[in-house]
């Protein structure tokens, strides 16, 4: 049976919550709801807080020696609707010929009132 090794990425900043940033089972890594709390992205449109979050997502691919185009699965928290063709770009961009499995879900709210978006990932390594 393969081991867990819970994960904290320094560069994502320290986690004052009751979570690590992952999780790696074997050659899966789960990562946690990622958002654009306590970024100048933080306020801002659910583009440019997605646009951080895959930021996020980079820092934690490349410090697991792979990228973005490893996700497997995908599963995005929302608050609104009215901004899904702006997200959708996000998306598209970043994934290129590499979509993963997805889950949208909207919420009634995220932690804070000025986040919109929250997205958390499955890589293969």
């Amino acid at each position: 049976m393969a081991t867990l090794e819970r994960k904290n990425y320094p560069a994502l900043g320290n986690v004052s919550a009751p979570y690590v940033h992952a999780v790696k089972h074997g050659d899966t890594l789960y990562v946690s709801g990622l958002t654009a709390f306590g970024s100048a992205a933080q306020g801002a449109g659910m583009a440019a807080q997605a646009e951080e979050i895959f930021r996020q997502m980079t820092i934690v691919a490349q410090a697991e020696g792979t990228d973005v185009a490893s996700l497997i699965k995908v599963t995005i928290f929302i608050t609104t609707f009215a901004e899904i063709a702006a997200l959708r770009e996000v998306l598209f961009r970043h994934y290129g010929d590499h979509l993963p499995a997805s889950s949208l879900v909207e919420v009634s709210r995220l932690f804070s009132p000025d986040l919109q978006v929250e997205i958390e990932g499955i890589f293969a390594l």
